[in-house]
């Protein structure tokens, strides 16, 4: 465990993340920030475990965020339990990220698949969703996972319990140009 306090400042975070954490009033990252999102922007495959409330979205989130690019391609996928979740985290996400201009999308079941599809293809560098509306979407043609470069499970333990496992690989193994996974 890290003692000593670290300041988002001390971390050289992009301009415009580095602000919309000043903006939400944030002075010093969490545990599971502080020992996690110095080795994830290395590039480092992450497994972090925390509870409800500990700032778990901003440790994968910022990383993640810092290395997209607005392009319009698919980068990232996270993939959550729920909707509610997936959409909890896009939401956070979007703050997070400031004015960088990422373009995030949320896709889950229950609502219409082709106005999703429809956000999809104006360009998306983000994917937040539930795995079964993920594999829909990419059967469909809506959804290259061929371009996703970071893989990221929020509550991966809960997905297991739920019976995801089958889905989650799935889709982790059409990830051929993975290069980090987060945990």
């Amino acid at each position: 465990m890290t003692t000593s306090p670290v300041g988002f400042d001390k971390w050289d975070l992009e301009e415009p993340i580095s602000r919309a954490i000043k903006e939400r009033g944030w002075i010093e990252p969490t545990e599971i920030q502080i020992e996690s999102v110095p080795h994830a922007r290395k590039g480092r495959d992450i497994v972090g475990q925390a509870r409800t409330g500990s700032g778990k979205t901003a440790a994968f989130g910022i990383p993640i965020l810092e290395k997209c690019k607005v392009s319009g391609n698919i980068q990232a996928i996270i993939l959550c339990p729920t909707r509610e979740l997936a959409v909890q985290v896009s939401e956070e996400l979007s703050i997070l990220q400031g004015k960088k201009g990422l373009a995030i999308q949320t896709v889950y079941g229950g609502t219409d698949i082709e106005k999703q599809a429809k956000k999809l293809s104006e360009g998306t560098d983000i994917v937040v969703g539930t795995p079964g509306r993920v594999i829909d979407m990419s059967k469909r043609g809506h959804l290259n996972l061929e371009t996703v470069s970071l893989f990221c499970l929020d509550e991966a333990d809960r997905m297991l319990d739920m019976g995801f496992f089958p889905d989650v690989l799935w889709i982790f193994e059409k990830t051929v140009n993975r290069s980090q996974t987060l945990l």
